[in-house]
């Protein structure tokens, strides 16, 4: 075949110097025909391989064939149906060809958002393990919130998955940016839907704050891929190369580092988070007059051992009222017990497992209490027992009984084996 700079020479001869077939033929060492071949052509020659067969031709038909009725069916399995002599690399870009003329094919549109109208919500786990105390390091869950229009990226580390921590999170991020996106997207998270209905915390969240909570369709990440690619963008520009003391650590590096990610120009929107963010903030609804439900919170009746649990920590509380109901309350950064309204325990949060928080002053209150017990016992014991005319009440020895019922424990028994 003849090579692209043999017949641009070919050209210039006979274009430009005027070389005639046959001496261009002699001097290039090709045939005339080759020579009046390239100046008929306006395109430069292409080299095309023939084609030839491929190792799955053959099975094609029984392919086909499974996947008419099974269009689902897992490339393993059609091998083992249909006899499949080779390597799966073959067998899967064949299966990956001709699927989704069985499957279909689920395109997804490019959307574009209006301010204030969308933020997307989700949860990261970096794998980084971070310090929370007792000698623990643990790996927690990162909330993001990307909203839609500005690309403005937010997040916090909680403390667990739990609805009312998720919540927590939410609402301080919301308060960061000051207003409210008309629409919340999240997957179907277990604590905010993962039955594809809202769950009730989640509901009443939505509801104080006059927002909506859309749930994206199961196993489509596509639908909210802007907050995915924020995940991806903390993996890779935020987390590698640090270390962190605790969750306000990696809090307050996250908060530094927000900051500058605000700053940089995203390329989808051709232009800067921090300055399209007011836009946003223009067009969404204002804060609600009332703070939304969240946190975690229980009622329980306070047992013996004057300690309540929340997540997988014990807190100590007021022994005083063990035996009534106490109601308990847990932010991301306190615990606090309420006894008919009083506050009987407050207490730093602790982000550690089967973490055992005690106030000193609640162990000595109990220990107080049980030393008062033990008195008081021990004051009824030794006190003198009187009738109501004042006179004392005569004890008697147990032995005095039994010699006055003719009870001899000495004498061996004659009842018959």
């Amino acid at each position: 075949m003849l090579k692209v700079e043999d017949w641009a020479e070919i050209r210039r001869l006979h274009r430009a110097e005027g070389v005639p077939i046959k001496e261009i033929a002699r001097r290039l060492g090709v045939a005339r025909n080759t020579v009046r071949a390239a100046l008929n052509s306006d395109r430069p020659p292409v080299f095309e391989r023939a084609p030839r067969g491929h190792v799955a031709d053959r099975f094609e038909p029984q392919m086909r064939a499974l996947l008419q009725e099974w269009p689902t069916m897992p490339a393993p399995v059609i091998a083992e149906r249909i006899g499949w002599p080779y390597s799966s690399a073959p067998l899967r870009k064949r299966l990956a060809l001709i699927r989704p003329e069985y499957l279909g094919i689920d395109p997804v549109d490019r959307v574009s958002y209006e301010p204030g109208d969308v933020a997307q919500c989700d949860l990261w786990f970096p794998e980084t393990k971070v310090q929370v105390g007792a000698g623990q390091e643990r790996v927690l869950p990162v909330l993001v919130m990307t909203l839609g229009f500005s690309r403005h990226l937010s997040a916090v580390m909680i403390p667990s998955r739990q609805a009312g921590d998720i919540l927590s999170g939410m609402w301080q991020l919301i308060n960061q940016v000051g207003r409210v996106p008309k629409t919340l997207v999240w997957d179907r998270e277990a604590a905010i839907g993962g039955s594809g209905k809202l769950t009730a915390p989640a509901a009443a969240f939505a509801g104080t704050l006059a927002t909506r909570i859309k749930l994206a369709p199961p196993r489509d990440p596509e639908y909210k891929g802007m907050v995915e690619r924020s995940n991806g963008y903390l993996e890779t520009s935020f987390l590698p190369g640090r270390q962190f003391a605790s969750p306000a650590d990696f809090n307050q590096q996250l908060e530094d580092w927000l900051i500058k990610a605000n700053s940089r120009t995203v390329r989808s929107i051709q232009g800067r988070p921090v300055d399209l963010l007011e836009r946003d903030y223009l067009s969404m609804t204002p804060l609600p007059p009332l703070e939304p439900p969240t946190g975690l919170s229980s009622r329980i009746r306070l047992a013996r051992d004057y300690y309540v649990r929340v997540d997988t920590g014990d807190y100590s509380v007021d022994p005083q009222v063990i035996g009534r109901f106490v109601d308990v309350t847990a932010s991301l950064e306190e615990v606090v017990v309420f006894c008919d309204g009083q506050v009987v325990a407050r207490h730093e949060r602790s982000w550690a497992k089967q973490a055992v928080v005690t106030d000193p002053a609640h162990a000595a209150t109990a220990k107080r209490m049980r030393q008062d017990l033990a008195e008081d016992r021990q004051r009824r014991q030794t006190s003198t027992r009187r009738h109501t005319d004042g006179h004392a009440v005569a004890l008697r020895a147990l032995p005095d009984y039994d010699a006055l019922f003719g009870v001899d424990f000495d004498q061996p028994s004659t009842k018959a084996e």
